[in-house]
């Protein structure tokens, strides 16, 4: 089934040159919470098999939760340290693949994340991890 980007999402700009290569991507600014981050799926994000592949899963996580934190912290720069990830489901091309990331613990120094990405109610990856606040 060929997806579209649904309405009131806005593509990201101002990525840094690798995130261009995983997207676009897109996001919604959700009325409580942290924003939805969404990438159409295409033939680039593929493995052999047929099936987004896991490296192009972890970047995108990567990416979106690192956008999550520099939001919630008012554009601090912060650093992974560590990321933890569990594939859940295949993705397939044509697909519309959303994801969320939420903060579960902020020290003065780190921030410490958890995410899931989905395509329509299906969870294809979950992940936690760190990530440290440069200059703190």
């Amino acid at each position: 089934m060929q997806h579209l980007v649904p309405e009131g999402f806005v593509q990201v700009t101002g990525q840094g040159n690798f995130s261009g290569h995983i997207g676009p991507t897109w996001v919604r600014e959700e009325i409580e919470g942290p924003a939805t981050y969404g990438v159409l799926i295409a033939d680039k994000h593929l493995n052999k098999r047929g099936v987004v592949h896991g490296g192009m899963l972890m970047s995108f996580m990567d990416h979106l939760l690192g956008r999550t934190i520099h939001v919630a912290l008012d554009g601090a720069t912060t650093a992974t340290v560590q990321l933890d990830n569990q594939f859940l489901s295949a993705a397939r091309d044509g697909a519309w693949m959303e994801g969320r990331g939420e903060i579960v613990r902020r020290t003065r120094s780190l921030v410490f994340m958890t995410g899931r990405l989905w395509v329509d109610e299906t969870p294809v990856l979950q992940s936690s991890g760190g990530w440290k606040i440069l200059g703190a």
